[in-house]
């Protein structure tokens, strides 16, 4: 895509349009969904997170549906992913899929929200918006908070990677970082040849598919280790293609 058709980002992901943030997340997802609906569904993978048949509404239609009704702050949204990879790494067996991904969502931003946020809905709002009954919404919540083992927060530096890492790897490449970009103009018109400071200014810490953070990345106790949405879909592939016969 060319870059006059791109859209700048701010480098915080609190400053960023709330909608952009939907955006990026629901494309991270709906890929890691299209690749996990590929997978067969054993009968030991079935979770309270399940439903009979896929939602008949697009992820990012069900993420702008939430924050139009139950004003969701942007953190909540990220701490998503977060919970995603949390889970992943606690349940093997767990795949996010058009079968789990809405229900998980609704249970994430119901738990985050009631947890860490001054103000909050009601189960029964979170539920009406999600499509959901109530008792259900119940099972859900309490059922999500026993997969994290009640760790619901993280960092500020943590939440800030998964939205850079969610920029540099959108797929639709409508999105760019804005200081990614200022370089980037500082690259092409400056004749001057880079001096070790720039690279070192330049450089930032991203996340590799089948490998860790970069040493210089934040730690942050457990969450460091933890693997990346894209490690989650690169080790189901591996699985998956060592089943296949010869």
């Amino acid at each position: 895509m060319h870059s006059s058709t791109r859209v700048t980002l701010p480098a915080a992901f609190e400053v960023t349009e709330i909608d952009d943030l939907a955006l990026l997340i629901a494309n991270m997802l709906e890929r890691l969904i299209a690749h996990n609906d590929k997978i067969p569904l054993l009968p030991e993978s079935l979770t309270r997170f399940h439903s009979r048949t896929a939602p008949n509404i697009s992820v990012l239609d069900y993420l702008r549906r939430i924050i139009k009704w139950t004003k969701v702050e942007k953190s909540c949204l990220l701490l998503t992913l977060h919970y995603v990879d949390q889970i992943c790494a606690r349940m093997p067996l767990f795949t996010l899929s058009s079968l789990t991904c809405h229900r998980f969502i609704i249970a994430s931003i119901t738990v985050c929200s009631k947890g860490l946020c001054d103000s909050f809905c009601t189960n029964a709002l979170y539920a009406r918006v999600g499509g959901i009954p109530v008792p259900e919404l119940n099972v859900l919540e309490r059922e999500f908070l026993r997969a994290i083992d009640w760790r619901l927060m993280c960092t500020r530096e943590v939440l800030q990677e998964y939205y850079i890492n969610l920029i540099r790897t959108d797929s639709s490449g409508r999105f760019a970082l804005e200081s990614e970009v200022e370089d980037s103009d500082m690259d092409s018109g400056s004749s001057r040849s880079a001096s070790p400071m720039d690279a070192q200014v330049r450089h930032r810490p991203s996340f590799s598919i089948l490998g860790t953070r970069e040493s210089s990345s934040v730690t942050t106790g457990d969450t460091s280790t933890l693997p990346t949405i894209e490690q989650n879909m690169a080790f189901a592939a591996l699985q998956h293609s060592l089943k296949k016969p010869p």
